[in-house]
């Protein structure tokens, strides 16, 4: 599956969100597989309706429906947020960050850091290959931090809707 990069931030949504919109966003946050009907039935709209509105919010962005797995379910078990700092332009040092399979997130950061990216390994040798190997190499890194996750305690997808 190609990587999903996210919008520069505009000032104002380009598809506004009504609160028809928003429950619907709801319904397909609880189960994205939940029928169109059921969708309607809950939120007042007839199961076209609905088809249409999920159709608009795709196409405009606002959303997507996809699988999310538990990496330790599926053989990873090393998870990390990495801090690099950069010399000079930042942005091709994120998107290179970005091109690396095991980086599941990049965002430029003001701070401490330039770049924040979460990586997703099988292991510690795999991790350490991904920073060392990988990351450090990319022309423009001065450096780098590691936080090693121990335990998730929370990760949620439900923005926007409240």
């Amino acid at each position: 599956m190609p990587a999903v990069t996210r919008r520069e931030r505009p000032g104002t949504p380009s598809v506004p969100l009504d609160d028809v919109s928003k429950a619907i966003i709801e319904q397909l946050q609880q189960d994205g597989r939940r029928a169109y009907a059921a969708i309607g039935k809950a939120v007042g709209l007839s199961e076209a309706a609905v088809r249409q509105r999920v159709q608009r919010l795709l196409d405009a962005g606002v959303m997507q429906i996809v699988a999310v797995t538990d990496p330790l379910q599926v053989g990873f078990n090393r998870e990390a947020l990495i801090g690099v700092t950069v010399e000079g332009d930042i942005t091709p040092v994120a998107d290179a960050i970005a091109a690396l399979p095991e980086v599941s997130y990049v965002v430029l950061t003001a701070g401490a850091f330039d770049v924040l990216c979460e990586v997703v390994c099988e292991d510690d040798e795999h991790l350490l290959d991904v920073i060392n190997r990988r990351i450090r190499s990319i022309s423009g890194v001065r450096g780098t931090q590691s936080f090693v996750y121990l335990k998730l305690r929370k990760q949620t997808y439900a923005w926007g809707t409240r």
